[in-house]
């Protein structure tokens, strides 16, 4: 999954060809027409509200492709609470907005930030300074992922070796 150049309308025909939702229910629910849709499919960029129909539609947070976005390309500004307010250090202006204090982390943004470590593109420290993750979140990660990856393997070579049985007898 690319985090950095996000096409919606590739990723939106990519869910719905999973997920085998005929074209007719597609257009009734998103009240257009089958060219519509397909236009929608080539648009690397499309508003919200319909980014939230789709969505809906299609049972999916296409909205948390842009989170991980900003994750990865765009670490939050350090912010102070002062009575009660959160202020950002960068303008010193007040803000009514919510202020998420846990970044949302998808297992596709774990792998990528695991492979980017393993291969040796980046090191543990560089991902916690680049990416603003805790330390022990990523030793959390580097622990459970690379169990669950050693176990994968292993299964898999079991039934590599069930099947070639089967086959021999």
């Amino acid at each position: 999954m690319n985090f950095k150049h996000i096409h919606i309308g590739k990723m939106i025909e990519k869910r719905v060809a999973e997920s085998g939702i005929e074209i007719s229910r597609i257009c009734n629910f998103m009240k257009c027409t089958e060219r519509e849709i397909a236009e929608m499919y080539l648009r690397e960029n499309l508003p919200t509200d319909i980014i939230l129909r789709w969505s809906k539609l299609l049972e999916y947070d296409f909205f948390r492709i842009y989170s991980q976005h900003l994750i990865l390309y765009s670490p939050p500004a350090p912010t102070e609470k002062a009575e009660g307010l959160l202020y950002s250090a960068r303008n010193d202006r007040e803000t009514n907005l919510p202020q998420f204090r846990k970044s949302i982390y998808t297992k596709e943004l774990i792998d990528f930030i695991l492979e980017r470590i393993e291969s040796q593109e980046m090191s543990k420290q560089q991902v916690m300074d680049r990416y603003k993750i805790p330390k022990t979140t990523l030793f959390k990660w580097i622990s459970k992922y690379k169990n669950f990856q050693k176990k994968t393997v292993e299964n898999e070579i079991k039934i590599s070796k069930r099947k070639k049985q089967r086959r021999d007898h």
